[in-house]
Parts: C-alpha cells; sequence; structure tokens
C-alpha cells in the first residue's frame, strides 16, 4: 500500500518519525511532506496569501521526504499535484501521530493533523488521523524536552505507532472512493498490539475561554484546556474511549454535513 504521511507537529516531531518506520515495518510504500514547524490548531488553513517553500531532503526516514513551509493542508495539497510521481499515486494520506489527543466536536475542526487527513479525502482519498493521548504530567515533560521522548515515553510511542499502522489496511479497504470520509484515531496510554478498538462520536465538549485576558500591551496569549464535556451517556464517545484505555475510531463522514435528521 502507498501512504502519504504528513503532521502538524513539524518534521522534527518523533511521533511521525515513528509512524513512517512502523509503516515501512509492516509493508507500506511512504512518501513524506510534513511541515517546517508545529502547525497544531491551524485546522484547514491554506497559505492563500504567500508563496509556499518546498524543500526535499533526506531526513533519515529511508523515503522520499519534503518540507513544506506552510500548513498540513499545504503539504498534502502541493505532495499530491506537484512532488509525488504520476506513477505513486498514494492509496491513502496518513496524518499524524499527534502529540496529545484530537477528541470532541471542539478538538477535530481546530486539528491541523485531522486536517491533513482531510485533505486527502477533499481529494478523493481515504484520509485517517492518528493521535496519542498522553497524561498531563508525560505532555509537560515532553514539551520541556522540546519534543525528544524519554525512554520510557518513546518505547510506548512505538508500540502505538505498530498498532496504528496494523489498523491503516482495513481502514482503506473500508472507505469508499470519492467519499469525504475521514477515520479519527485516538490512542490511549499507554497503548499495545492488545489493545481493543471501539467505534465511538465525538464528544460534545464546549471549549470557551482558550485566551488568557489582555497583557499590557493588549495581547492576549492562548492558553490551553479541555473544555466542559456535556456528552449524553451513549453511545461512547471518542474521550470516553480513551479514559475506559481503548482506542477511539470516530468515522468522520463529511457528507452528513447539513442532513435533516430523520
Amino acid at each position: 500500500m502507498r501512504l502519504l504521511l504528513t503532521n502538524d507537529d513539524s518534521i522534527e516531531s518523533v511521533f511521525l518519525h515513528e509512524l513512517v518506520a512502523a509503516c515501512q515495518r509492516t509493508g507500506h510504500d511512504v512518501a513524506v511532506a510534513a511541515p517546517r514547524s508545529e502547525q497544531s490548531w491551524i485546522g484547514a488553513a491554506k497559505s492563500r496569501h504567500r508563496p509556499v517553500k518546498v524543500v526535499h531532503a533526506d531526513r533519515g526516514l529511508g523515503c522520499p521526504t519534503w518540507i513544506v513551509d506552510g500548513t498540513p493542508s499545504d503539504c498534502v495539497n502541493i505532495a499530491l499535484a506537484h512532488l509525488l510521481p504520476r506513477d505513486w499515486q498514494p492509496d491513502a494520506v496518513l496524518s499524524g501521530i499527534n502529540m496529545g489527543f484530537n477528541a470532541s466536536l471542539g478538538f477535530i475542526l481546530a486539528s491541523g493533523t485531522i486536517a491533513g487527513a482531510w485533505e486527502g479525502a477533499v481529494h478523493g482519498l481515504p484520509g485517517i488521523a492518528v493521535s496519542q493521548d498522553l497524561p498531563a504530567a508525560i505532555f509537560e515533560r515532553l514539551k520541556s524536552a522540546h519534543g525528544q521522548p524519554d525512554e520510557a515515553l518513546h518505547t510506548a510511542l512505538r508500540l502505538s505507532a505498530a498498532r496504528a499502522a496494523a489498523l491503516v489496511p482495513e481502514l482503506v479497504a473500508a472507505t469508499a472512493p470519492r467519499s469525504f470520509t475521514v477515520h479519527n484515531l485516538n490512542l490511549p496510554y499507554p497503548c499495545t498490539a492488545g489493545t481493543a478498538v471501539r467505534r465511538t462520536v465525538p464528544a460534545r465538549v464546549v471549549v470557551p475561554g482558550l485566551f488568557g485576558p489582555a497583557q499590557d500591551d493588549g495581547t492576549h496569549c492562548f492558553v490551553f484546556q479541555q473544555g466542559e464535556d456535556i456528552s449524553p451517556p451513549d453511545p461512547m464517545t471518542d474521550r470516553g474511549a480513551l479514559v475506559a484505555g481503548l482506542i477511539s475510531h470516530t468515522v468522520l463522514d463529511y457528507r452528513e454535513l447539513g442532513h435533516p435528521r430523520g
């Protein structure tokens, strides 16, 4: 299977590197087009008002690799149209692994990781987004270490990447061409080869106040919060699956947007 990989944590992300390696060990043929710098919370933005620079680079990933000075959507759009050879077109676009979950309505629409997969879906391909839930303390240590995981996290990450790579063929096989579908996978911490997958719906999370009060210079700074979960008890949500130690698999079928309730 041929896979185009991207992410929103940048080309430097070990989480991306481990997913590439896991896909290669599974036998997939891969190519990478990833942002030069972190693009978290950028959603499906495209760089409309400036030129986007692309550099072909050897980052030791063992596959064609391009660094794109733009968003995840830029990466996938430019790669599909201009970077990949005509005789090497991907079977799917795989985005991740994101550092932290992308679960709930409030996070899904803002996610650069999911947007990378969605760009594949807009081009008629199956899109698969993969995110790794992390306990708050581990996430903070990872950020303090500039994205370099310690040995324990790195071991857990390899297991997560292997589990995600193993799920890719069945997700692609279940997705019709041009079906505008993204499979959103959220992996619990830790995740193993035996961790069960549960079909879920996005949690209904209200996320107000993501910016703090004005500073002395009049600026407002982003302040992360998980929001208030107001989901009904059933069906199981993506966040509920993570709490239960399960892999959350949410099918985002964008054809359902705007449909009247039956």
